[in-house]
């Protein structure tokens, strides 16, 4: 028998904001959806927890967290006399709801290591879309706010641009179970401070202060979390692992994988499918299953497989150094060279134990939806130039930092 509405109208205790509501029946169904229900066991900062270890929250907890800002903004909007039907409010709810449901295990790490072809996002249109043919259209608007093919180009900015609920949630949430203070932000203050012209998203002038925090905590848990060092350690700890998996798979050895592991990763063909089989996989997939597999690859007959895995699965990260140049090769050919002689490795497969690489970020960005300012005689001013503190040219430099990773049982 089909559940009626007021038998969903619940009500969740979120640790960040305290009572929220689910806004609608049809978020409710989603919600309910195995797909979604995936998300509990999606960490939402991944391998963050081997640093920060109260960073155990998900991707289900930030996703209803966004979706209750996204309806205090709604509100906030439509008190401040902008249109939005209750179709449309319906519609971006679902989008917001949606917007990480592409993500696999342990978040961006494992970023198209699984299903090769389509990032997070890639993936969560075709979730979308198959959810729209279950749900028999009711996601139709949805998508096209997702996608931005949509009219009201502002409800799409509440769900994805500088200033989105996305940022506003994940932000706050992430300094709430890191405990990194400077992560605080004033949703709720920038949220009371939305408006909307010429159909952008903006920011009355009084908000100004509110948004200067919010990019300034953006950048510092940028560095000092998502890409603190030994998180960038453990997370390429996991690639290198992955990497290990399908090479060994591509070269017909045995691995072992679970059902849905095997089927995704022993038939590259399927990346190109857009069906119920993928779907069905990859969304039983999770941080769960990557553990299991870890125990067992410990004890893989492949030497390479087993040491990298013992090495995760009991902390062993790899050494980290971090600098604002490339490595000199001289220094990574000696590094290469003594883990040759020490721990018996081929040459061949010395870069899963000795490699370099770049991160990088800036704190905002030039081209994307920019953050306006508006003032009370309707002067539309880019959030860099209402600033005081700010300055376009700093902020919108992409600052890249090069790091090398090795053994620390190794010493040059």
């Amino acid at each position: 028998m089909r559940e009626n509405w007021q038998n969903k109208k619940k009500i969740v205790n979120d640790p960040v904001y305290g009572l929220i509501n689910i806004p609608s029946e049809i978020v409710y169904d989603i919600i309910e959806h195995k797909y979604f229900q995936r998300l509990r066991r999606i960490k939402q900062l991944g391998l963050t927890d081997y640093v920060y270890p109260g960073a155990e929250h998900t991707r289900f907890q930030h996703t209803l967290g966004a979706v209750h800002l996204l309806s205090l903004a709604i509100n906030v909007l439509k008190s401040k006399n902008i249109k939005i039907t209750k179709e449309e409010e319906e519609a971006v709810s679902l989008a917001i709801l949606l917007h990480d449901i592409g993500h696999g295990p342990f978040s961006h790490t494992l970023e198209k290591m699984i299903v090769e072809k389509y990032d997070h996002e890639g993936l969560s249109i075709l979730f979308m879309e198959s959810l729209n043919e279950e749900y028999n259209g009711k996601l139709s608007l949805a998508i096209k706010i997702f996608r931005n093919q949509y009219h009201k180009k502002f409800l799409h900015q509440l769900v994805s641009s500088q200033l989105d609920v996305d940022r506003l949630d994940y932000l706050r949430r992430d300094s709430f179970y890191t405990g990194v203070s400077e992560g605080v932000v004033s949703s709720d203050r920038i949220i009371k401070m939305l408006n909307v012209v010429n159909d952008q998203l903006v920011v009355d002038a009084k908000g100004t202060h509110s948004i200067e925090k919010f990019l300034i905590a953006r950048w510092l848990m940028y560095w000092q979390v998502y890409l603190h060092k030994t998180v960038v350690s453990v997370e390429q700890l996991l690639i290198k692992i992955m990497t290990r998996v399908k090479f060994l798979i591509s070269n017909g050895e045995y691995v072992y994988l679970n059902k849905n592991q095997s089927l995704l990763l022993n038939n590259p063909t399927l990346h190109n499918i857009k069906n119920k089989d993928l779907l069905n996989a990859f969304s039983s997939i999770d941080d769960v299953d990557i553990f299991s597999s870890l125990k067992e690859w410990v004890h893989s007959s492949d030497p390479i497989l087993s040491s990298l895995a013992n090495k995760l699965l009991y902390r062993r990260l790899f050494k980290i150094e971090i600098q604002n140049s490339p490595f000199d090769q001289n220094k990574i050919d000696k590094l290469k060279n003594e883990v040759y002689k020490k721990m018996n490795i081929s040459k061949d497969d010395i870069d899963y134990f000795v490699f370099t690489s770049n991160i990088s970020k800036n704190a905002y960005s030039a081209f994307d939806d920019k953050i306006q300012i508006l003032y009370k005689n309707g002067k539309l001013v880019d959030i860099t130039e209402a600033s005081d503190m700010l300055n376009m040219s700093i902020l919108s430099k992409t600052v890249r930092k090069y790091f090398l990773c090795y053994p620390k049982e190794i010493k040059l």
